[in-house]
């Protein structure tokens, strides 16, 4: 998935809420979302008006602003909401659970939007994660032992801490994987019991 793919999912997610000004979207994409710390105006309001000539999202509104939040009519912020096609684009994104769903760029977006995607989706995007992650494990230590006696201490220990954050992330993968496995299973042994109760 493309970064402005990726842009596009955080931001339809999030108007899935409720609708929001894109001072708004970009505040909490900032916040709570990694890959969009640095995202500026001139990368989020492009993507909005190509959301809006694509059908996903629409205005619903706006609402005359002064500087200090008072209203006045010197300026007027857009409120963006889904359209029904964006809403049908969404759930279809959240459907899925193909390798761009847990690359560096996306994870982050997809996990956010785990309260609105089913269980197995989520497992897979969860197993696909961890099994991406150790292979990097693996070419990180591989990288290591390589360097060993070439690099210096600082570069050594930009190494070593690398690893260690790929290792934490693996680790608190496996916790979300057993969390989930658990929950899908008691799901499914409450359906036949319901099944078997009929």
């Amino acid at each position: 998935m493309a970064k402005t793919d990726v842009l596009t999912l955080g931001i339809l997610g999030m108007l899935a809420e409720q609708p929001l000004h894109g001072y708004q979207i970009r505040k909490r994409l900032g916040t709570e979302l990694g890959p969009f710390r640095a995202l500026s105006y001139g990368s989020l309001y492009p993507a909005l008006k190509r959301m809006v000539e694509a059908g996903l999202i629409e205005s619903v509104g706006e609402e005359s602003v002064g500087t200090a939040g008072v209203p006045s009519s010197r300026r007027s912020r857009i409120a963006y909401g889904l359209t029904d096609d964006g809403q049908a684009r969404l759930e279809q994104e959240l459907a899925t659970a193909g390798a761009h769903s847990y690359d560096d760029d996306s994870f982050d977006v997809r996990f956010s939007l785990f309260g609105q995607t089913d269980s197995e989706t989520r497992l897979r995007i969860l197993e696909g994660r961890r099994l991406r992650l150790s292979e990097r494990i693996d070419e990180l230590q591989e990288m290591r032992r390589r360097q060993r006696e070439r690099a210096d201490a600082y570069t050594a220990e930009l190494h070593r801490h690398g690893l260690e954050r790929v290792e934490r992330e693996v680790e608190w993968l496996d916790r979300l994987i057993e969390n989930e496995r658990s929950a899908h299973s008691g799901d499914n042994n409450g359906s036949a019991a319901s099944a078997a109760d009929d």
